[in-house]
C-alpha cells in the first residue's frame, strides 16, 4: 500500500518580490542542506527576503538566505547565510543564466518549503526590477480593481 503524499510545509516566503519585480517565470529548484539546517528549517524562522541566485563554477547558488542554527544542534551546526547549491536541470540553468546575462534579469527566491515527499524545495523566479513608478502604478491599477469590484458587488 502507498504512502498518501504529505501536504506542503512552507519554511520561507519572499513576499517583497512581487511588489519589487516583474515576474517572468517561476521554476521549482533543490537545495542541497545539512541535517542541522533542514531540521532549522522545519522549525521556521527561515528569511529568503535578501536572498538571490547566481551562477558560480557553472552551478547556481543561493545567497544571503538566513536559515538560524539548529537550538538542539551542538559545535557543528551549520553557519546561517553560507552559500547554498541549487539543483536544477542543465538545460533550465543555461536559460535561466542567458536570461540573467542577456536581459539584465535577476533570480529571486519567491518560497522555500517541503513538498509532498518531505524533500526542501526552493520555488525560484526570474524576474526583472521595478521602477518606483512602475511600483506605484502597480498599486494604482490594484486600487482601482478594488475599487471597481466594490462597487460591482453594490449594485447586485
Amino acid at each position: 500500500m502507498a504512502k498518501a503524499p504529505l501536504p506542503e510545509k512552507l519554511a520561507a516566503q519572499n513576499r517583497k518580490a512581487r511588489h519589487d519585480y516583474f515576474i517572468q517565470s517561476t521554476l521549482e529548484a533543490g537545495i542541497v542542506l545539512t541535517g542541522t539546517e533542514v531540521k532549522a528549517l522545519r522549525e521556521g524562522g527561515a528569511q529568503i527576503t535578501d536572498a538571490h541566485a547566481e551562477e558560480r563554477g557553472g552551478e547556481l547558488w543561493l545567497l544571503d538566505a538566513h536559515i538560524p542554527e539548529f537550538h538542539g544542534g551542538n559545535r557543528l551546526n551549520h553557519e546561517p547565510r553560507r552559500p547554498r547549491k541549487l539543483l536544477v536541470h542543465k538545460r533550465e540553468m543555461n536559460r535561466l543564466i542567458g536570461a540573467v546575462t542577456r536581459e539584465g534579469m535577476t533570480l529571486i527566491p519567491l518560497r522555500l518549503y517541503f513538498n509532498g515527499q518531505g524533500r526542501a524545495k526552493l520555488e525560484l523566479a526570474l524576474g526583472k526590477g521595478k521602477k518606483k513608478y512602475d511600483k506605484r502604478e502597480t498599486i494604482k491599477a490594484r486600487d482601482w480593481q478594488r475599487e471597481k469590484a466594490r462597487v460591482m458587488r453594490a449594485r447586485g
